[in-house]
C-alpha cells in the first residue's frame, strides 16, 4: 500500500463524496495504490450512512470506523493512524478546507526528500481575525516550547508521515495539535513544511471554540514537562523543592541572626514570631519539602513503571554467531 489517507470527521455530510470523489482522482492520476481510512467521531447527522454509501461504491478503497460517541479529534486520529496500511499516511479535515492537490507534493517530500513529517502551511487563510490572530500567537508560542522553528503552522490538518512515525506516537485527549512535537519526542527530526492552500468552508460550520487555544496552552505544558521530566521527575521537583528549603531555611538564620545582634548591642528589636519574614521563611521550607517529596512519588511511580526501559530504536546491528 502506497498511500493512506486519514480523514477524521464529525457532522461533514455534505463534503464526504466530495471529498472522495476528489481524492480518488488526485490519486488515481498519481498511479499509486491507496486507502481512505474515513474516522466518524460520534456525528449525529448522516455522515455514517454517507461513508457506508462511499464504502459500496468504491470497496477497494475505502475504510470506516465509527465512534459510538464524540471523542474528539486526537483519538479519531489515534484510531485512524493504528489501521492506516500505507507507507505514506497523509491527514486532512473533512471540510474542504484542505485541498487533496497537495497530496502528490507531500507524498513527494516524504519519499524523496526523506522527510519523516511534513506539515502544511496555511499561509493566506480565510479565517476571521479572531481566529488568525489567536492562532499567530499560539503557533509562536508552540515554536518556541517545541524547537521546531521552521513550522509556521503547528495545528493545520493536513499533513504526511511516513508510516513508521505514526505507529510510534500515541494521540490523545487534544494532542493532535503538537503531532510534529510529538514527532520529535520520539526521535523523528526530520520535519519539514510546504505553503498549502486554504479553502472557504463549503458546508456547515467550524467545531472549534476558543477554548482549544486556553487548553492548547496548557497541553503544550504537558508535553514539555513529560517530554523533558517525564522519566526523571526528582530532576525537576527535586531542584526546586531543594532550592525553596534552602532559601527558607538562609532566611530563616538570617531572622534570628538579626534578633540575637539587636539583642547583644542593647537595640530595640521584635519577637521573631512577630516579624513577617519568619512566616514567609517557614512557607518557603513547607513548599520546598513538599515539592522533594512530589519528586520522591514520582520517582517510586516511575520504577514501578513497565514502561520505564521502554526506548525508540531507530535501527540495530547484532553479531552473527556461528554454532556447531
Amino acid at each position: 500500500m502506497d498511500i493512506s489517507v486519514v480523514i477524521p470527521l464529525y457532522n461533514e455530510e455534505e463534503s464526504l463524496p466530495e471529498l472522495h470523489s476528489w481524492i480518488c482522482r488526485v490519486i488515481d492520476g498519481m498511479g499509486l495504490d491507496y486507502e481512505v481510512i474515513f474516522v466518524d467521531d460520534g456525528s449525529t447527522d448522516k455522515s455514517w450512512a454517507v461513508v457506508g454509501q462511499l464504502a459500496r461504491k468504491d470497496p477497494l478503497h475505502v475504510r470506516g470506523v465509527s465512534f459510538r460517541r464524540n471523542y474528539g479529534k486526537s483519538p479519531a486520529l489515534n484510531t485512524g493512524f493504528g489501521i492506516a496500511q500505507g507507507r505514506v499516511v497523509i491527514t486532512m479535515d473533512a471540510d474542504l478546507q484542505d485541498s487533496p492537490d497537495e497530496i502528490p507534493e507531500l507524498y513527494r517530500m516524504i519519499t524523496e526528500e526523506g522527510y519523516d513529517l511534513v506539515s502544511g502551511y496555511k499561509k493566506k487563510r480565510y479565517d476571521p481575525l479572531s481566529k488568525t490572530i489567536p492562532t499567530k500567537l499560539f503557533n509562536a508560542t508552540a515554536r518556541r516550547v517545541s524547537g521546531i522553528r521552521n513550522l509556521h503552522d503547528f495545528n493545520c490538518g493536513l499533513k504526511a508521515y511516513r508510516s513508521e512515525v505514526v505507529k510510534h506516537i500515541e494521540i490523545y485527549g487534544d494532542m493532535h495539535r503538537y503531532i510534529p512535537y510529538l514527532a520529535k519526542l520520539a526521535g523523528f527530526h526530520r520535519i519539514g513544511e510546504k505553503v498549502v492552500q486554504h479553502h472557504p468552508r463549503k458546508y456547515g460550520h467550524t467545531k472549534f471554540g476558543l477554548d482549544r487555544f486556553v487548553n492548547g496552552y496548557l497541553d503544550l505544558l504537558t508535553l514539555w514537562f513529560t517530554g523533558k521530566f517525564g522519566k526523571k521527575p526528582m530532576h525537576f521537583f527535586g531542584l526546586l523543592g531543594s532550592l525553596m528549603f534552602f532559601l527558607g531555611f538562609v532566611a530563616v538564620i538570617v531572622v534570628g541572626v538579626a534578633k540575637l545582634y539587636a539583642m547583644h548591642h542593647g537595640s530595640h528589636y521584635i519577637l521573631v514570631t512577630d516579624s513577617p519574614y519568619f512566616y514567609i521563611s517557614l512557607v518557603l521550607m513547607l513548599l520546598g519539602s513538599q515539592l522533594f517529596l512530589a519528586g520522591f512519588i514520582g520517582e517510586l511511580v516511575v520504577r514501578n513503571s513497565q514502561k520505564r526501559n521502554e526506548y525508540e530504536i531507530a535501527s540495530r546491528i547484532d553479531i552473527e554467531k556461528n554454532t556447531l
